[in-house]
């Protein structure tokens, strides 16, 4: 994707030849010292080299082909009048400089290749050896040390303490650490602790406070159902998780930067802001004017369960979607207190994966949320997800009382959170989910969408081709097989009959050739594809500006796929993080998404120009159903119909 050397790269050559030439001419010419004339042709060519590639480079001279056209005139112009200046008076040929500085421009570029490709065949290398095939799914390298640093807590602070890394808030004075460029601030509570009485009871506000705290340490994880593949549940878990964190950079702007709120992915019963793929600090070392946010919410059984049929339920009304409720409060913090950090509360971008993607699809056709972000980047998640009425939450709540062997509320509310957290394992196939329950969330949300429920708000919608094998390689071979199994049953069962044919027709073609494993696992893949474009659909319907992603890279290893951890790591900069889920980044690629979110996120146009990435070309993200695509380490742009569906009427039906 990245050129390794240009005409622009040769074009400043020029100029960059003459100052190494003049420098070190002309100090010869004055009787100085051998060492000064090296001194003193490193120190006119550097500068020159500075000035020219500024101005090469630059946006003005890069928009325009007619404004190259005239800077490369009057580059050579330049150099031609400077050789005969040269040879005429001194003597001497540029032309011998000009040689060198060319070698340079090409040479160095490839020894760079060359070692990078060295580096990354050693990494490739140890992920192999870690990772295996990937049929065992992610398998991480966690120490005790680790352990005990991303363990430790946060306490309150006594006597003097670093002003510079302080940010007094409404809620408190919270005291961070120093890391690049960039100041990390972790471990932040935005609501009251959801302990004890508040167990399953909608999130509180915080009271103001003048106390300081350390704000160097990650609270703790929701209380989750653990998987293998889950790096999460390394973590130490409370149900006094809601906490965020905050990266901002240390370059001062007088205009208030633009926030950018992450949600972290998983499946509404497991993960968390510690994963490292979510990690800012190196976001936000890189892109000074964005702050960056993440934070934890209930989940699972904690947050996703309706006891309207249990005795005393009437008590916890809200528990069906507090996950959501959480995510309110959260955001509402955020819009509170995160000028105190130099954001822009009126400048607020969310962005999700998996299920919290799930999450900001339905929040932004909730009432309650309006207004509290104004764009959004959603990744494989889609209000599919939900539940469309309370039963299925309320089966949930059934299996519990009975696994539990309780009957009412109140017995419920005496269990301790380790048998509760027990149970939870048990019933993860019964699944958790938020509910449309036409109350905080519209019965109808893509009705909502097409309705204008989510006026104002620009979207990039996201696809991933390897999603599925993600999924595998996180929660294990054998509970994938039974929620796939789950998941085609269930949608046979909701289709029209016409569609439901041709789905059969197609799952017993694909079993001849393949399996049967396979044949509802590419069907499923297609399923999630089309609803995810049917988001982007209904919200251009309904005024949106939106832009459709495609990610279909090739996975490193086949059976952990290329999805979820490969886009965030990759738009992050977590390239570090990504090598713990069996991947190597694209650098390239990394550069060039990294600039469109932080376009995005600062609400400016998407596009680039000419070298506004060294050796990239431009280009301009064009709106839906035009897709920006991601494959093979390139971008390019068409429309992904024919590679996200293959069953005959399924995308119709789907879109409809």
């Amino acid at each position: 994707m990245r050129k390794l050397f240009t005409i622009d790269d040769f074009m400043a050559a020029y100029i960059s030849a003459l100052g190494y030439g003049f420098g070190e001419t002309i100090a010869k010419l004055s009787g100085w010292p051998e060492s000064m004339c090296v001194l003193a042709s490193f120190a006119l060519g550097i500068t020159m080299e500075e000035i020219i590639s500024k101005i090469v480079f630059s946006k003005a001279v890069q928009k325009s082909t007619a404004n190259r056209m005239i800077t490369y005139a009057a580059i050579l112009l330049f150099f031609l009048t400077a050789q005969y200046i040269s040879i005429r008076w001194m003597g001497v040929s540029m032309m011998e400089y000009l040689q060198e500085e060319f070698a340079y421009v090409v040479i160095l570029p490839i020894l760079g290749l060359i070692l990078n490709l060295i580096i990354r065949f050693f990494r490739v290398q140890m992920i192999r050896k870690r990772c295996g095939d990937g049929s065992e799914g992610y398998v991480f390298d966690v120490n005790d040390k680790d352990l005990e640093e991303v363990n430790r807590q946060n306490r309150a602070v006594q006597g003097n303490y670093d002003t510079d890394c302080a940010v007094r808030t409404r809620t408190g004075v919270y005291v961070g650490e120093k890391y690049k460029k960039a100041l990390l601030f972790m471990g932040i509570p935005y609501a009251r602790p959801p302990v004890g009485e508040l167990r399953w009871k909608a999130p509180e506000a915080l009271p103001s406070s003048e106390a300081v705290f350390e704000a160097v340490n990650f609270g703790a994880s929701a209380i989750q159902v653990e998987h293998r593949g889950s790096i999460v549940r390394h973590h130490r878990q409370s149900e006094d998780c809601l906490t965020l964190n905050i990266a901002v950079g240390t370059e001062k702007e007088e205009e208030k930067k633009p926030v950018l709120v992450l949600f972290h992915h998983g499946d509404f019963t497991s993960g968390g802001a510690v994963d490292p793929l979510l990690y800012g600090g190196d976001y936000v070392n890189e892109h000074q004017d964005v702050v960056l946010v993440s934070f934890n919410y209930r989940l699972g059984i904690f947050g996703f369960i309706d006891f309207s049929e249990v005795p005393g339920g009437e008590s916890c009304p809200d528990a069906l979607n507090l996950g959501l409720l959480d995510q309110i409060a959260a955001l509402e913090w955020i819009k509170e207190n995160i000028a105190a950090f130099g954001g822009d509360p009126e400048r607020i971008t969310v962005m999700g994966f998996e299920s919290g993607a799930a999450c900001i699809c339905l929040l932004a056709a909730c009432k309650r949320a309006k207004g509290l972000f104004q764009r959004a980047f959603v990744f494989n998640g889609s209000p599919d997800s939900a539940y469309e009425t309370p039963e299925s939450s309320r089966a949930l709540a059934r299996a519990l009382l009975k696994e539990t062997n309780t009957s009412t509320m109140t017995e419920l509310m005496r269990l301790d959170t380790d048998t509760l957290k027990d149970k939870a394992q048990k019933l993860w196939m019964n699944m958790c989910a938020p509910t449309c329950d036409g109350t905080l969330i519209p019965a109808d949300v893509y009705g909502a969408y097409r309705n204008g429920a989510a006026s104002g708000i620009e979207f990039i919608v996201g696809i991933s081709s390897g999603e599925l094998q993600e999924f595998r390689s996180a929660f294990g071979r054998e509970n994938y097989e039974s929620a796939l199994n789950k998941a085609v049953d269930n949608l046979q069962n909701h289709m029209d009959d016409s569609v439901r044919e041709a789905v059969q027709t197609y799952l017993l073609a694909e079993t001849e050739s393949s399996s049967s494993l396979m044949a509802r696992s590419k069907l499923l893949k297609q399923w999630i594809s089309l609803g995810i474009c049917r988001i982007a659909a209904k919200l251009s319907q309904g005024g949106n500006k939106v832009y459709l992603m495609y990610w279909d890279e090739k996975a490193l290893i086949e059976n952990l796929g290329s999805g979820t951890a490969d886009v965030l790591a990759t738009l992050l900069g977590n390239g570090e993080a990504l090598q713990m889920y069996g991947s190597v980044m694209n650098e390239d690629l990394s550069a060039t998404l990294q600039t469109l979110l932080e376009k995005f996120v600062s609400g400016e146009p998407l596009q680039l120009y000419r070298h506004e990435i060294s050796g990239i070309d431009s280009f301009d993200w064009k709106p839906f159903p035009q897709a920006l695509i991601a494959a093979d380490g390139e971008l390019t742009y068409a429309s992904i119909e024919d590679r996200i569906t293959e069953v005959k009427g399924l995308s119709e039906y789907m879109v409809k």
